[in-house]
């Protein structure tokens, strides 16, 4: 597996609505975006690529209410953090968000993550 497709199934146990970067049009709420937004590079001295990598992911809840949203996001976060397919740190906490239409209320939050490449 990947760092991504192992981030994926553990977003997925607590929202089965899981997209990378944005959602369709009209998806169903709750749902849960994800983008990468930077990580350390890690390779060896001989310049070769070690066999984990880190990225700073940016985890984004989005529901019909804010307290709806917040809890989701804190349940997200118990997750990552306990995964054993990788390492997560959160970032700060969760960061209130909505959408331009001010149809879904959202949090998001970062995490840097390690895990496999």
């Amino acid at each position: 597996m990947s760092l991504e497709n192992d981030l994926m199934a553990a977003l997925k146990t607590k929202c089965p609505r899981v997209h990378i970067g944005t959602a369709p049009y009209n998806t169903v709420q709750p749902y849960v975006t994800w983008q990468h937004i930077g990580g350390d590079s890690r390779r060896y001295l001989s310049n070769a690529a070690a066999d984990t990598r880190n990225a700073l992911i940016q985890v984004n809840v989005w529901n019909d209410s804010n307290l709806k949203a917040h809890a989701l996001i804190l349940q997200i976060e118990e997750a990552l953090c306990k995964s054993l397919a990788f390492q997560a740190e959160p970032h700060g906490q969760p960061i209130g968000a909505y959408d331009d239409g001010d149809t879904a209320k959202g949090y998001l939050q970062t995490y840097s993550i390690t895990g496999a490449r």
